[in-house]
């Protein structure tokens, strides 16, 4: 079962690229005394959790700390401020919400020029940054700069919630990656395991590149979420994957075409487990498998990616059955793949 209020504690916490200590400190206090670990310069944490029996197979598990977000790159002279994204977000989710800035978190709104102002097809168009701007009630550059700084990063305001059968939070991705590691670490595994909780995903892949450096592995299997489009208006040959399908194994994406006997492997498990499995019907986006399998001499690759609506904006949502498919087949293709299941 999920344990839902471990989930939320991960997706409420702040933690864009590049400023995931609050996250990390989380995660940390949730696996000390479950495994070995260590953090490395890049600000990754790798873990390392001893099974009752040595692998016969190297097996590294992954998922990103990193969520979405903004930075503050300037400050008008009546104390707007202006900012630019970090990591990959449609400008159409942004205006009119709420937002937290710095270290202080203090609240502000993004604006942008009033409707009844725009000329021409300034109402019709999507507002590029350098047009939006976040109010936080200063009245001057000085009195803005006593509450924030420049560099200042920016997450979104929101609140995670629940019912019967879905989720609803920002930092889905990847909060809940990092929830099925800790669960694993957490269980008696069968066999030794390498885990890599990965910072600055959203930005290029980063923390994953130098991690898989450091663990070497043979195998990877990253847990991931992964964009579900089947919302009216989209037809079901374009909606990539579904909530409620189960947990969705990648083939091709824009950064890795993944371990062809991995992916039957998942599939088979999938079934003698009695979870739901499907395919991720598109080649498009990319996760930190696309650094790793690169890595090293190469290293052979699994995504397992939750169904996830509205990825990268301040509300996304999941479904919870499709939270306990990923859970369950994760721990068995861990079991499976560090047991020799699959030969070097």
């Amino acid at each position: 079962m999920i344990d839902y209020s471990l989930l939320k504690k991960l997706c409420e916490a702040r933690g864009v690229s590049g400023n995931e200590s609050a996250v990390r400190k989380l995660i940390i206090n949730e696996i000390k005394d479950h495994a070995d670990y260590h953090i490395d310069n890049l600000g990754n944490i790798i873990a390392h959790k001893k099974g009752r029996n040595p692998a016969k197979n190297r097996l590294m598990l992954s998922a990103h700390m990193d969520e979405v977000g903004l930075m503050i790159t300037d400050v008008t002279s009546d104390g707007f401020l202006k900012f630019d994204e970090v990591g990959g977000i449609d400008r159409r989710v942004l205006l009119g919400k709420t937002v937290a800035v710095g270290k202080n978190q203090i609240h502000g709104v993004i604006g942008v020029k009033p409707v009844h102002l725009c000329k021409g097809d300034e109402n019709k168009t999507i507002p590029e940054y350098s047009e939006m701007y976040i109010d936080i009630g200063a009245a001057s550059t000085e009195e803005a700069l006593s509450f924030v700084n420049i560099g200042d990063v920016v997450s979104y305001c929101s609140n995670y919630t629940e019912n019967n059968n879905t989720i609803c939070s920002k930092a889905i991705d990847d909060r809940f990656g990092c929830y099925v590691l800790i669960e694993l670490i957490k269980s008696d595994l069968e066999f030794d395991a390498d885990f890599v909780f990965a910072v600055q995903e959203e930005v290029g892949l980063r923390g994953a590149k130098v991690a898989a450096y450091s663990v070497d592995p043979e195998f990877a299997l990253v847990i991931e979420t992964t964009t579900s489009a089947e919302i009216p208006e989209v037809d079901k040959s374009a909606q990539v994957c579904n909530l409620g399908k189960g947990a969705v194994i990648s083939v091709m994406d824009r950064r890795t075409i993944y371990d062809k006997e991995m992916v039957d492997l998942a599939f088979l498990t999938a079934k003698e487990i009695n979870v739901k499995a499907q395919h991720k019907r598109a080649v498009a986006g990319g996760n930190d498998a696309g650094a790793i399998h690169q890595s090293c001499g190469g290293v052979r690759t699994l995504a397992i990616s939750l169904p996830c609506r509205y990825l990268h904006a301040p509300n996304t949502v999941a479904s919870k059955a499709d939270c306990e498919s990923v859970l369950a087949l994760a721990k068995k293709m861990c079991e499976l793949i560090a047991g020799g299941e699959l030969n070097k």
